[in-house]
C-alpha cells in the first residue's frame, strides 16, 4: 500500500481493504466510490474477527472436549491463538487506513536501530510494574533499590518457576550511585547466605 499522501494511496487502500473484507463486499460499487465508507466496514469486520476468536478460544474446551483428543484441542487452541493475534494485528491497520482516509496526517517518529542502544517508550506508554500485595521481590524491601529489568537497561527481568520446579535464581538489581559521588551503602545479604560464609 501506498503512503497516505500520496497520489496512489486511495486505490490501493481500496484494495487492501477489499482483501481484509468478505469477496461479496466487492459486488458493492459504494465501497469503492466512498473508500471511508469500506474502511468502516473492514473496521467492523475486523473487531468482529478478533472477538469471534476469543470467543472460541474461551469455549473451545468446554465445545470440543468430548468430540476431540487432548492433543487435537491443543493444536485448536493453539491455531486459535495464532488467528487471533493475526485479526488483531489486522484491525489494528484497518483503523490506521481509515484514520488517513478521513484526512489524519500521521508524524513520523525516530526511533532507534533494533541492534542499536537501549529502547525507550514514548511518553504515556509504558506501564510501571508493581508487586501484588503481600509479595516482596529479591532485593526490593530496601530503599532507593529498583526492581530488576525496569530502571536500567540490559538488568535481567525476573523469571518465574512453573508449579512443581525449583525457584530459579534472578539477577541481582543494579542501583544507581548517589548523584553527589559518594559510596552507595552495601546491601545486606539475605540470611542463609550470610550462614554459609
Amino acid at each position: 500500500m501506498h503512503p497516505p499522501g500520496s497520489d496512489e494511496f486511495e486505490s490501493t487502500a481500496i484494495g487492501w481493504l477489499l482483501d481484509v473484507v468478505p469477496p461479496d463486499y466487492r459486488l458493492h460499487g459504494v465501497l469503492r466510490r466512498y473508500p471511508v465508507a469500506l474502511a468502516t466496514m473492514a473496521r467492523h469486520h475486523s473487531k468482529a474477527c478478533v472477538e469471534g476468536a476469543r470467543q472460541g478460544y474461551r469455549t473451545a474446551r468446554t465445545e470440543l472436549a468430548e468430540a476431540l483428543p487432548p492433543h487435537a484441542l491443543d493444536s485448536v487452541l493453539a491455531a486459535y491463538r495464532k488467528e487471533g493475534a493475526r485479526f488483531a494485528a489486522t484491525a489494528r491497520a484497518v483503523g490506521l487506513v481509515e484514520r488517513a482516509l478521513r484526512g489524519e496526517v500521521f508524524t513520523p517518529k525516530m526511533s532507534l536501530p533494533a541492534t542499536g542502544g537501549p529502547r525507550t517508550s514514548e511518553p504515556g506508554t509504558a506501564k510501571p510494574r508493581t508487586a501484588e500485595p503481600g509479595t516482596a521481590e529479591p532485593g526490593t524491601s530496601e530503599p532507593g533499590t529498583a526492581e530488576p529489568g525496569t530502571s536500567e537497561p540490559g538488568a535481567a527481568k525476573p523469571r518465574t518457576a512453573e508449579p512443581g520446579t525449583a525457584e530459579p535464581r534472578t539477577a541481582e538489581p543494579r542501583t544507581a550511585p548517589p548523584a553527589d559521588g559518594r559510596r552507595a551503602p552495601e546491601r545486606q545479604r539475605p540470611a542463609r547466605q550470610r550462614k554459609a560464609t
